[in-house]
C-alpha cells in the first residue's frame, strides 16, 4: 500500500489534508511538532485524535524546543503579544521563521524511511495570515530540493490539497468528509476556550459563517 507522512498540527486545515490522503488511499503516517508554541499541549492532545480517527499506521510527536531559544515570534516569545485587532497587511507577528522548511525538512526524513511517495501539508495560500512559507511556489521548490538532497530511489511528491481554497471551502469539505472539527484547535493563545480575536480565530470564524454552519468549539 502506498505511504503518505500527513503533517498535522491539530488545526483544521492539516486535519482536512490528511483526511483526503486517506481518501486517496494512502496508510497515513502522522507527524505532529511540538515547538514552544502557546498552544502545544492542546495541539498535541487534537493530533493524538485526529491520527486515531485516520488509523494512522505510525505517528511521530517530535519536539523542536530551538524555537523558543530564536523567538521573534509571538507564537513562541511571550515576550510578543498575539496580535487581536483584526486581519493586517504582510506577515504578521504570529510567522515563525522557516518553520515550514523546517517541517517539511523533517517530514522528508521519515518519509525516505517508511518509503513513502506523498507528503501532505495543509497550507492555504489565498486565505491564510501572509505567511512566506505557505505558498504553492515556496512548497514546489522544497519538493524540488528535497528529491536532489535524497536517495536516488526517493520520489517524494509534497501535496498541498487546500493551498488554492478559501476557509468556507475548507469548512464545508471537511463536513462532507467527516473530518472531527470539534477535535480541532486554531486559537494562538488560549487552550480551554478559544480567543475568538487573534488571527486564526478570525480566520475559523469567518469560514464557518461564510459556509452557514456553527462552529463547535467554544469561544471566550
Amino acid at each position: 500500500m502506498k505511504k503518505a507522512v500527513c503533517i498535522i498540527s491539530g488545526g483544521m486545515d492539516s486535519a482536512l489534508s490528511a483526511k483526503i490522503a486517506q481518501v486517496e488511499d494512502y496508510e497515513i503516517i502522522a507527524l505532529h511538532f511540538n515547538y514552544g508554541q502557546r498552544t502545544e499541549h492542546k495541539e498535541l492532545e487534537c493530533f493524538r485524535k485526529i491520527a486515531k480517527d485516520l488509523k494512522a499506521s505510525e505517528t511521530y510527536e517530535i519536539d523542536l524546543p530551538f524555537f523558543g531559544q530564536i523567538g521573534a515570534s509571538a507564537l513562541t516569545d511571550r515576550s510578543i503579544d498575539v496580535p487581536t485587532g483584526g486581519l493586517e497587511e504582510g506577515v504578521p507577528v504570529t510567522y515563525v521563521p522557516f518553520r515550514n522548511g523546517i517541517f517539511l525538512s523533517i517530514a522528508a526524513a521519515i518519509a525516505e524511511k517508511h518509503s513513502a511517495q506523498a507528503l501532505y501539508i495543509g497550507v492555504v495560500e489565498e486565505d491564510s495570515s501572509g505567511y512566506p512559507d505557505c505558498t504553492e511556489s515556496y512548497i514546489k521548490k522544497m519538493q524540488e530540493a528535497i528529491n536532489l538532497g535524497t536517495k536516488e530511489e526517493t520520489n517524494i511528491e509534497i501535496k498541498m490539497p487546500l493551498v488554492t481554497l478559501k476557509k468556507s471551502q475548507i469548512v464545508q469539505m471537511s463536513l462532507e468528509m467527516g473530518v472531527p472539527l470539534e477535535d480541532t484547535w486554531s486559537c494562538y493563545q488560549a487552550e480551554d476556550k478559544a480567543c475568538g480575536v487573534c488571527d486564526s480565530c478570525r480566520l475559523r470564524l469567518r469560514g464557518f459563517k461564510q459556509a452557514g454552519v456553527v462552529d463547535p468549539l467554544e469561544y471566550i
